[in-house]
């Protein structure tokens, strides 16, 4: 297929992060904002131009509450083109576009590109934000083949997985595997609020793995739970009932039961983190975890991964950790149980200490 011509409307995060994949692909999308100093700052990175030819395919990359008009908008400015979004909540925006514009349905295609950060902006923006991340196409009855074909090439010209889903069954998956646990995040951190410096001070990185999603920008998220809140508020009625259960069973400990009622919930939580895709879509990947203690210095941490390299051992995922108070670094390497002997072996004959 051709390059296309691709006009990007927002010069956030994803809309600048889309005109930088789509530049290393020899594609020079046009960009528009409302914000001067956004537009400017993201055709300085290299995201794009401020105008060009008339496209064949728009994506709208605005808030939530204002994607349907923009879709909209862009139809109407664009008789030709094939409009998508990013959006990541689809039903709401689809009916909307559907009701204003019954006879243009077959042009708009709603998609989501399952990739973000907790800051936003262009100054955020990755030209890699997409690679290897489900992009999720929510086509109609109405969509064109040629429309689901352009949104897939750019999906797979970005390196991202196409999936086609329909909007209902997008907004109850990302509800499931998004928005319930940015809420629960967010609901987390908040009790940290009310405690003292030297409560936090003993945080460590099982507290930072479970509330780093709760930095995100709330006026975003308001946008986003309010126009999936038909999907959310069931998975919320569900989670409360198992809070119940757990604090009940706490609070009476000693009665007989309760011991088993925490244990299946802990269990429960074992099997669903099972459940999660792994490393090349594997479920419940079972790695080794070898620790490694690391100056907290620089160089030290690309030392470390240039010696693994140089040994011939694959590392199938990395976490690093910080000592609070400490000059050291845990750098946590997750790798095939047939390879952590061999890696931890070579390693102490090298100097480095393991925990």
């Amino acid at each position: 297929m051709k390059n296309p011509q691709v006009k990007i409307v927002g010069a956030g995060l994803l809309g600048t992060s889309l005109g930088l994949a789509l530049a290393r692909q020899s594609v020079t999308a046009t960009l528009e904002d409302q914000s001067k100093a956004n537009l400017r700052l993201a055709i300085e990175y290299g995201a794009g131009v401020e105008s060009g030819p008339e496209p064949d395919l728009v994506i709208v990359c605005v808030p939530p509450d204002l994607t349907a008009d923009v879709v909209i908008a862009q139809l109407q400015k664009h008789p030709q083109a094939i409009v998508t979004d990013v959006a990541s909540v689809k039903s709401k925006i689809a009916t909307e576009v559907s009701a204003a514009l019954p006879t243009h349905s077959h042009r708009y295609i709603g998609s989501h590109p399952m990739a973000g950060r907790e800051k936003g902006g262009p100054s955020a923006a990755r030209a890699d934000l997409f690679f290897a991340r489900p992009w999720v196409i929510t086509a109609s009855e109405q969509s064109s083949a040629a429309a689901i074909d352009l949104i897939r090439d750019i999906a797979l010209r970005l390196g991202a997985l196409p999936v086609e889903l329909s909007a209902l069954e997008h907004d109850q998956a990302v509800a499931l595997v998004s928005h319930l646990p940015q809420l629960v995040a967010s609901l987390l951190a908040n009790r940290l609020n009310l405690g003292s410096a030297e409560q936090l001070g003993l945080a460590g990185q099982g507290l930072r793995d479970t509330s780093r999603i709760a930095a995100s920008d709330p006026q975003l998220w308001v946008q986003i739970v309010s126009q999936n809140s038909h999907a959310i508020a069931p998975l919320l009625i569900q989670l409360k009932a198992d809070l119940e259960h757990l604090s009940e069973s706490i609070a009476n400990i000693e009665k007989s039961g309760s011991l088993a009622q925490i244990h299946g919930i802990l269990q429960g939580g074992n099997s669903g983190v099972a459940r999660i895709p792994g490393k090349h879509g594997g479920k419940g990947n079972n790695f080794q975890v070898v620790t490694v203690v690391i100056e907290d210095a620089p160089g030290a941490l690309a030392s470390l991964l240039t010696f693994i390299g140089e040994i011939g051992v694959n590392l199938e995922d990395l976490n690093l950790e910080h000592s609070p108070g400490a000059p050291i670094g845990l750098v946590e390497l997750q790798v095939l149980p047939e390879v952590a002997e061999r890696l931890s072996e070579q390693l102490t004959t090298n100097g480095w200490r393991l925990v």
